[in-house]
């Protein structure tokens, strides 16, 4: 069975001041996070289908040190001195069950804030952080069938609902990389080259015919 788009990570400076700047565009914002052992934290928004999550480095030595150095997020969170890919992109089983081929090589990441016996499916181009970092959990799930302890707002005045496209434009890539030629090909995201670094959002099919470039903040771009 195919996989599906969780989320989008976008790295920031340190408390992500560049996120307020979709506050008032019309986000509502959910609840921040934090993750224990690899030295990052996060601020997320959260739509029916799936979320965008804001993250920063908040304690270097545990970002650089395994397992999470392997990860790459402290070079992602410097991407405007190191050129790595701000990105990163969390995919999950569709609702219906069955068995899920992941669309990449992977290796198991255990964080210690992850509960045993969970585990992150990494795609093994994780350490070529010029692309976009690819991981998939079993237990991610749609932010509308999460648990009433979980529960997110999904209501926003921009008036989006679902997140139904995503393209990615990578600026220092030369090489093939079957990790991202796969979820590619699972229709999770569209990768390009171009001149910078830009995740392009489009919700709701686009039927609105509308963008906005939240650039230089953020590599962002909304389309609705």
């Amino acid at each position: 069975m195919a996989v599906e788009l969780d989320h989008l990570f976008i790295c920031t400076s340190g408390g992500a001041p560049e996120v307020d700047q979709l506050i008032a565009f019309g986000l509502t914002e959910g609840q921040p996070n934090t993750h224990p052992g690899q030295g990052t934290a996060c601020r997320r928004f959260f739509f029916r289908n799936a979320y965008l999550e804001f993250l920063w480095v908040r304690d270097a030595e545990e970002a650089q040190s395994e397992p999470a150095a392997a990860l790459g997020l402290w070079q992602r969170c410097l991407y405007r001195q190191t050129d790595s890919s701000p990105f990163g992109l969390g995919l999950r089983p569709p609702a219906a069950k069955g068995h899920v081929e992941l669309p990449f090589e992977a290796w198991p990441y255990c964080p210690s804030w992850l509960p045993t016996p969970l585990r992150i499916d990494v795609a093994e181009s994780a350490t070529r952080t010029a692309e976009p970092l690819l991981f998939y959990a079993s237990f991610f799930a749609r932010p509308d069938s999460y648990p009433v302890e979980r529960r997110q707002p999904l209501v926003h005045a921009a008036g989006f609902g679902e997140i139904t496209g995503l393209m990615i434009t990578l600026p220092n890539v030369t090489s093939r990389s079957e990790s991202r030629a796969g979820v590619g090909r699972a229709g999770v995201a569209e990768f390009v080259v171009g001149g910078s670094h830009l995740a392009e959002v489009t919700f709701d099919e686009g039927r609105q015919g509308e963008a906005y470039d939240f650039r230089p903040g953020l590599p962002l771009l909304f389309r609705w």
